[in-house]
C-alpha cells in the first residue's frame, strides 16, 4: 500500500491543475462516473452524507445539488493544497452548506454513528492502510443503515486490458506531464492502478471490514467499478 506522506506530497504538488488534468486525461467520462454515484446516494435519501477525499470538492458539489438543503455534507481530504481548491471554489460557487476541512481517513474526526452516507472517489486505493480506513468508515457510518460508497478503478475486461494500460502506462504520463508538470505523479496513478486488487477483491475487504450488502456495478467495461455496502 502507498505511503501517506509521499501521496500527501503528490497531490499537494498537482492541486492547481487537478481538476484540468482530470477532465482532459478522462476525456471528461470522470463527470459520466460521478453522477452514477451521486444517483445511487440522492435515491437512498440520506440526511448527513461524508465525503472522503474530496480533493477539489467535485463530488461534494454535485452531492450539494443533487440532495435537498437540509441534507448535512461534510467533505474531507489529507492534503491541505486540495482543500484549498476546494474552498476556493465554494467562494465562487457561493455553495456554504459543504463544510470542507483537512481530515485523514485512518483517524476521522467525526463522532461515532454520524453519517447516513459516506462516499470515496479515487481515494481507497491510495490510504496506506485500507483495513483501518475502513473500520473508521463503518464507525463513523450509522450501524445497519448507513452506506458507503466507493468509487475507484479497476481491472478492466480482459479484450480491453492491453489497450487500456498502454494508455494508462505509456500515454497517460506523457500526457499529463504537459497538463500539470509533474510526470512522476501519473506514472504512481498507473502504477497503483495495475496493483490495485479488482472488483472482486475489494468487495471481500468490504466483507472482512463488517460491511454487509456488497454490491459491485463495473464501469467503463470494468476499469471503474462503483462498490456500495451497507454499515
Amino acid at each position: 500500500m502507498p505511503e501517506a506522506t509521499q501521496v500527501n506530497a503528490m497531490f499537494g504538488r498537482i492541486a492547481e491543475r487537478y481538476d484540468l488534468a482530470n477532465q482532459l486525461l478522462s476525456f471528461g467520462i470522470d463527470r459520466v462516473w460521478r453522477d452514477r454515484l451521486v444517483d445511487e446516494v440522492e435515491w437512498r435519501r440520506p440526511k448527513s452524507v461524508v465525503d472522503l477525499a474530496t480533493g477539489s470538492g467535485d463530488v461534494a458539489f454535485a452531492l450539494s445539488q443533487a440532495l435537498p438543503d437540509i441534507v448535512k455534507i461534510k467533505a474531507l481530504d489529507f492534503c491541505e493544497p486540495m482543500i484549498d481548491q476546494a474552498k476556493s471554489k465554494q467562494r465562487q460557487s457561493e455553495d456554504t452548506r459543504i463544510e470542507f476541512s483537512v481530515g485523514d481517513i485512518l483517524s476521522l474526526p467525526i463522532e461515532p454513528a454520524w453519517a447516513d452516507a459516506i462516499t470515496i472517489a479515487f481515494g481507497y486505493r491510495n490510504l496506506e492502510n485500507r483495513a483501518t480506513g475502513l473500520s473508521e468508515m463503518k464507525r463513523v457510518l450509522k450501524p445497519k443503515t448507513g452506506h458507503l460508497y466507493v468509487l475507484e478503478f479497476s481491472q478492466p475486461h480482459p479484450v480491453y486490458r492491453p489497450f487500456y494500460y498502454y494508455y494508462l502506462k505509456i500515454l497517460l504520463p506523457n500526457m499529463a506531464s504537459l497538463i500539470t508538470g509533474d510526470k512522476a505523479a501519473y506514472h504512481y496513478l498507473s502504477e497503483s492502478i495495475e496493483a490495485f486488487p479488482d472488483r472482486n477483491g475489494i468487495s471481500l475487504e468490504l466483507r472482512r471490514a463488517g460491511f454487509t450488502n456488497v454490491e459491485a456495478i463495473p464501469l467503463a467495461f470494468g476499469s471503474v467499478a462503483l462498490h456500495i455496502a451497507k454499515a
